[in-house]
């Protein structure tokens, strides 16, 4: 068995979001997209999701528990789960009719791999290099692009070490990057009286 590169990160920009979304809501293939769209929502690994089961679920609390058989780190660890991932299980017809989240209709079982219909969906989305890992990594982003720290990102997808969560360190540095332009703004526009500036009389 070939281990997963996760050391490179690959992310999606706004446009490939969209067009990733519009595939995974249109598709016929709903429990798959469901899968997909729950892994974007909340930063899961593969394994971690298609193993969830409704007892780890606690709708009150707004948290996914997940137990320390399946998280990688061998430890239980609670994942808040945002809107967006409760909307997905207020979707799901598989409460109370099935122990996991994520059934595959047809035999009644949970899934155990989802690759060769999410190549179909990328294919489609027209992002054929996009690996279902890379969800994870497009999630870690969205959180620091909305300046969360690198220890709420490394508490939300587990990691064991915030060396692992140092990958996304370059994200933050962009995301308080971004964040100065406000300033640099207010500077500018105060210029012009005095100098000329950008809004200023030749």
């Amino acid at each position: 068995m070939f281990n997963i590169d996760n050391k490179i990160e690959h992310y999606l920009d706004e446009k490939q979001l969209e067009k990733l979304m519009y595939v995974l809501i249109h598709d016929g293939n709903r429990p798959v997209c469901s899968i997909v769209m729950y892994l974007l929502s909340t930063g899961a690994r593969l394994n971690e999701a298609l193993q969830a089961k409704w007892k780890h679920i606690d709708r009150q609390q707004k948290v996914w528990r997940i137990p320390s058989e399946i998280n990688k780190s061998k430890k239980m660890r609670s994942v808040p789960l945002n809107d967006t991932a409760l909307a997905i299980l207020d979707d799901l017809d598989t409460e109370g009719r099935h122990d996991h989240l994520f059934v595959n209709l047809k035999t009644g079982k949970p899934y155990t791999t989802i690759h060769k219909v999410f190549r179909r969906l990328r294919g489609e989305a027209g992002l054929p290099h996009l690996r279902i890992h890379d969800l994870r990594h497009a999630f870690a982003s969205y959180l620091i692009s909305n300046n969360r720290s690198l220890f709420e990102v490394q508490q939300i997808l587990g990691h064991s070490s915030p060396i692992v969560t140092q990958r996304y360190a370059h994200l933050s540095t962009k995301a308080l990057q971004d964040a100065t332009s406000a300033a640099s703004d207010v500077i500018t526009d105060a210029m012009p009286e005095f100098t000329g500036g950008r809004h200023g009389k030749s």
